[in-house]
């Protein structure tokens, strides 16, 4: 195998690697908005939304600037910023329909 080729495979690799704990922390938001994010009833569907806008909810409710009139923002509370902005990413990536 040539370098390049390494190289390639290993890059690939990295990124999917990154990629993963953003999915395997969303999935633990699954119980509420549904699986992929796609909620059914009064919680909102979180799938295919904007990763900024996400975030700046997600950090809002762990800063304690959103009504506590839910669980988020004890969960919220459970994530370092950086993992809370790869959740946001990993529900942004998902097809809204």
């Amino acid at each position: 195998m040539s370098a390049a080729l390494l190289a390639g495979l290993s890059l690939a690799a990295i990124a999917q690697t990154a990629e993963r704990p953003g999915r395997t922390w969303a999935a633990t938001c699954a119980a509420c908005h549904g699986s992929n994010g796609k909620a059914q009833g009064a919680i909102p569907s979180i799938s295919g939304r904007d990763a900024e806008q996400l975030y700046r909810t997600l950090l809002e409710f762990k800063n304690g600037q959103r009504p506590a009139a839910t669980v988020m923002h004890q969960h919220a509370k459970g994530y370092a910023d950086d993992e809370l902005r790869r959740i946001a990413q990993a529900f942004a990536a998902q097809s809204a329909q």
